[in-house]
């Protein structure tokens, strides 16, 4: 019963401080005296420090509570394809360090757990920050994650498998470090820091290398029975499609995906369609890329522009899928592709305004990310402020501070 009211006080004060005990007490329906005890607790571990007082009709002023956010923090990390990003991270998500490294081509399950360690010891010294006021590491990792155990059991892009993250890393740091798909830590962000803020229910899309979902239902994270839950990018759009790196065909990773669309320019191009790309590759089609196709776009190359618009088209038939399946409040997408949103944003809406079966599902908000290229470490980061702050504290075990 302390833990729950100690949650009940901490939500309180990160939700709507600066807040008095007093009104605290009113609002929790807890006794007066239970907050003042609690509320000493809070103060003495500075998870939480008092400020100026507050005004009052009568009588002394009451003193008003807030989260320490800056004198905590939380390292996060987001494991890609292509590259690693790491932040360290106050109570409120401000990124008070980052770092992003290349991840080697076919590296080792070694060698990646050792590029986390000095990723991570890299923005730890460049801050100097105290270790006891580190409360814990956050890694949102590309691909299939046993969250439970806090193992990636399979990177794809990476050809990587069974590898021990959390084990690793808790014994390396002696911190509490908690391992989640990228995408769901990218839900989770947005849920706490994006669009997704004060929504029941919304599907994060990281658009990129691949095509991941997160999914929120009724404000928890769905990771399905064995770990795939929102693994749409090989959901079959055409059975008659391309084949996909995981060895089916027509998977929407084929078609929407940073690499779909760099093939399909080269495909074009090496069939006689006439493209900027073209000159700026020297006609060696193989240094095409999806970055270089928006480029195009951009100045015009009308090439470019259908490329990037059909992708979108095929975005928008996965969207609606979900749509039907799980009938979100919200979609927000993110990741390299979105970044090209005069190209695809208006054919993702179209074809789901086309296609979807009700009215009111054309009312689906869909909405691209704020939080920018840091959205999945962001994430990651709000893995561990969900056990500093639970909304239920009968279902997840608080960090104590």
């Amino acid at each position: 019963m302390k833990s729950l009211n100690r949650s009940a006080i901490l939500n309180k004060v990160r939700e709507d401080g600066p807040i008095s005990r007093a009104k605290i007490a009113k609002q929790t329906k807890l006794t007066p005296p239970t907050v003042s005890k609690i509320v000493k607790e809070l103060l003495q571990s500075e998870i939480i420090i008092e400020k100026n007082q507050g005004e009052s009709l009568r009588g002394r002023k009451p003193t008003m509570l807030v989260i320490n956010a800056s004198n905590f923090h939380i390292i996060g990390l987001d494991i890609g394809p292509k590259k690693l990003h790491v932040v360290l991270a106050d109570l409120d998500a401000n990124l008070v360090e980052k770092y992003q490294t290349i991840i080697p081509q076919k590296i080792t399950n070694d060698g990646l757990l050792t590029l986390m360690k000095e990723s991570i010891n890299h923005v730890i010294s460049k801050r100097h920050i105290d270790k006891k006021k580190l409360i814990g590491i956050g890694v949102g990792m590309h691909g299939v994650v046993d969250v439970e155990k806090g193992v990636s059991l399979f990177a794809p892009i990476l050809q990587l498998r069974n590898i021990p993250i959390k084990k690793f890393l808790e014994k390396e740091f002696e911190l509490i470090v908690k391992v989640e798909n990228d995408a769901r830590a990218m839900a989770l962000g947005e849920a706490w820091f994006g669009y997704g803020s004060g929504v029941n229910s919304i599907i994060a899309i990281n658009v990129g290398r691949g095509v991941n979902a997160g999914i929120i239902i009724n404000g928890e994270l769905y990771h399905g029975e064995h770990f795939i839950g929102g693994e749409i990018g090989h959901m079959t759009i055409d059975i008659d499609g391309p084949r996909c790196s995981c060895g089916n065909y027509g998977c929407l990773q084929s078609f929407a995906t940073g690499p779909a669309i760099a093939t399909r320019a080269k495909h074009e191009i090496a069939t006689g369609r006439v493209s900027i790309l073209s000159q700026w590759v020297d006609n060696d089609l193989e240094l095409i890329d999806g970055k270089m196709i928006h480029e195009a776009a951009k100045k015009g190359d009308s090439l470019s522009i259908e490329i990037l618009s059909q992708a979108g088209r095929y975005l928008g038939i996965g969207l609606t899928n979900l749509i039907h399946t799980l009938n979100p409040s919200r979609i927000i997408i993110g990741g390299g592709v979105s970044k090209a949103e005069d190209f695809i944003m208006d054919s993702v809406k179209q074809t789901i305004h086309e296609r979807v079966l009700e009215q009111s599902a054309k009312q689906t908000e869909i909405l691209l990310s704020k939080l920018g290229d840091y959205v999945t470490a962001i994430g990651a980061v709000s893995l561990l402020l969900v056990e500093v702050f639970p909304p239920d504290q009968q279902s997840r075990t608080s960090i104590v501070l």
